[in-house]
C-alpha cells in the first residue's frame, strides 16, 4: 500500500512520530478492527481509530439510540434518535474519515455467530455492557488466538485490559474473574448510573491500546489490569498471572469450545 499525498497530509502528525512513520500508517490503514458496541466505550474507540485511520472499523450492536445515550455517547447525536446505532455510528465516523471501511453489523453476538463475525478482523475490542458478552467474547478470541482490548464502566470507575491469552503465561478474563456474577447483580449503567466523561477517558486509553496492539509499540497491557478512580483521579496497574486452574487457559481446562 503507498499512501497518498491526501493521506500524509491527514496523517501527518502520526507519521512524524519515529515510533509510526509511513510504515506504521501504512499498516494503520492495512488493519481490521471489530469495535463491540456503538455504545459509551465504543464511541470513542470509533472515532479515535477512524481518526487514526484504521483502515476497516467493524461494528457490531442491534441497540437503537435513545435519548439517555447521548449523556456519554458521542459519536450519536439528537438527530439519531431512534435511528440504529450501528447506522448512526457509521455516518459519524463517514464524516471524520470518508477513507474508512465501515461495516455496520446490526446483531447481537451469540455462540451460534460469534466465530463467523470476529473471523475478519486482526483485534478486538470490547465495548460491550453486558457480563454474557464479555465471557462470549474472552472465549471466542482465545480460540480464534485474536488480541482482545477491553473495557468496563461502573459509575465513577473504569478498568481496561489487554488479553492474549493463548501466549505463553499470559491471562485470560476468566484468569481475573472465573465465572460471572449471580443472576440479579446489578451491573448496567441504566441501574447504577455513570459518570458521563468516564466513558470517554477509557474509550479513548482503550483506542491508545488498540493502536498500540496493531503497532507492536510499547509496552503491551496484556497481563496487567488498569483501574481508573474519577473521584479520586487516581489510575492503579495491577499485574495479572495466568490462573493454571483456569477452565479456558489453564493446564486443564473444561471450556473447549464456545457455548
Amino acid at each position: 500500500m503507498t499512501i497518498t499525498d491526501a493521506q500524509l497530509h491527514r496523517y501527518a502528525r502520526h507519521i512524524i512520530l519515529d515510533e509510526v512513520g509511513e510504515e506504521g500508517q501504512e499498516k494503520l490503514l492495512a488493519s481490521k478492527v471489530l469495535v463491540v458496541g456503538a455504545g459509551g466505550l465504543g464511541a470513542p474507540l470509533l472515532l479515535y481509530l477512524a481518526g487514526a485511520g484504521v483502515g476497516t472499523l467493524g461494528c457490531v450492536d442491534d441497540d437503537v439510540v435513545e435519548l439517555s445515550n447521548l449523556q456519554r455517547q458521542i459519536v450519536h447525536g439528537t438527530e439519531s434518535l431512534g435511528e440504529l446505532k450501528v447506522q448512526s455510528a457509521a455516518a459519524t465516523v463517514a464524516r471524520v474519515n470518508p477513507e474508512i471501511t465501515f461495516n455496520a453489523i446490526e446483531a447481537r453476538l451469540e455462540p451460534g455467530n460469534i466465530a463467523e463475525i470476529i473471523a475478519d478482523y486482526d483485534l478486538i475490542a470490547d465495548g460491550s455492557d453486558n457480563f454474557a458478552t464479555r465471557y462470549l467474547l474472552n472465549d471466542a478470541c482465545h480460540f480464534a488466538r485474536k488480541p482482545l482490548v477491553s473495557g468496563a464502566l461502573m459509575r465513577f470507575d473504569g478498568q481496561l485490559a489487554t488479553f492474549r491469552s493463548w501466549e505463553d503465561g499470559a491471562p485470560c478474563y476468566r484468569c481475573i474473574f472465573r465465572d460471572p456474577p449471580p443472576e440479579g447483580f446489578m451491573s448496567r449503567c441504566e441501574e447504577v448510573g455513570i459518570f458521563g466523561a468516564i466513558a470517554g477517558v477509557i474509550g479513548t486509553l482503550q483506542a491508545a491500546e488498540v493502536i498500540k496492539e496493531l503497532l507492536g509499540l510499547g509496552t503491551s497491557l496484556s497481563g496487567s489490569l488498569l483501574l481508573y478512580d474519577a473521584l479520586e483521579t487516581s489510575f492503579r496497574k495491577i499485574r495479572v498471572k495466568k490462573d493454571p486452574a483456569c477452565p479456558l487457559c489453564g493446564e486443564a481446562p473444561t471450556i473447549t469450545e464456545i457455548a
